[in-house]
């Protein structure tokens, strides 16, 4: 009986270091002697993995990228954190959106801070995403071999104004309603398929309850996911292309 025990306990102590090592599976004990051994530790670690094997030295500098896809990156995540939380204090529907947004402010417990966050947040990443591309195209991050990641970089940045678009009408107040209406107007003058994609984007000829549902549903799932998709390819392809920054 004291040797099952003394089993159970040894395994129990081991467990941390188990699934500590199934999860980031460090390889080499301390520091690898060999490029082999080095290549081998980031590839089979879950968390070095995600960054290429070798990085040029000027990379790493913060005088070069300003950790400006980083901090989109994380203005994603705060944004995504604190949209999921104000979706339990809203409903997508005319009677009780605005009146949602009005006991966010002032009755729910640190409702305001949270929607500012959420808004000041959307802002700064729309700022963050321009900066990060002017970054790009003046270091010279587009050319070969990353002209696809430059193409689902410009893609992420038109995600991220659509996904403001979509966020400014669901306050249901007369700043949003007036914005959507010049919008969506702006939209209606797009050649050969204006007409049709303000239609689509308002379930009709007028801003109201379809639009509304349609923009909610933009906002909180089909362009969320859409981004989702389109940055793990753009971080596969920044690993897959050799680095952070693009030729000098």
């Amino acid at each position: 009986m004291r040797a099952m025990q003394r089993k159970v306990l040894a395994a129990l102590a081991a467990l941390p270091r188990n699934v500590w090592g199934a999860l980031f599976r460090e390889g080499y004990p301390g520091y690898p002697d060999t490029d082999l051994k080095r290549s081998t530790l980031i590839t089979g670690n879950l968390l070095l993995h995600l960054h290429p094997v070798k990085v040029r030295r000027h990379a790493l500098k913060f005088g070069y990228t300003f950790c400006l896809g980083g901090t989109a990156f994380l203005l994603s995540l705060v944004l995504t954190v604190t949209g999921v939380i104000l979706m339990f204090y809203y409903h997508p529907s005319v009677p009780k959106a605005y009146y949602d947004m009005e006991d966010l402010e002032f009755i729910v417990n640190f409702g305001l801070l949270l929607r500012n966050l959420h808004r000041w947040s959307a802002h700064g990443m729309v700022a963050v995403v321009f900066l990060h591309m002017c970054r790009v195209f003046y270091t010279g991050a587009y050319k070969p071999p990353r002209e696809l990641n430059w193409v689902v970089g410009a893609a992420l940045l038109g995600l991220t104004l659509m996904l403001s678009f979509t966020g400014y009408l669901l306050p249901w107040d007369q700043l949003a309603f007036w914005a959507i209406t010049v919008g969506t107007n702006i939209a209606k003058a797009v050649p050969l398929v204006g007409p049709q994609l303000r239609f689509l984007l308002l379930g009709g000829n007028l801003v109201g309850p379809n639009a509304l549902l349609r923009f909610y549903v933009l906002h909180c799932v089909v362009l969320p996911l859409t981004l989702g998709a389109l940055m793990a390819l753009h971080f596969w392809k920044v690993r897959k292309d050799g680095g952070l920054s693009g030729p000098l």
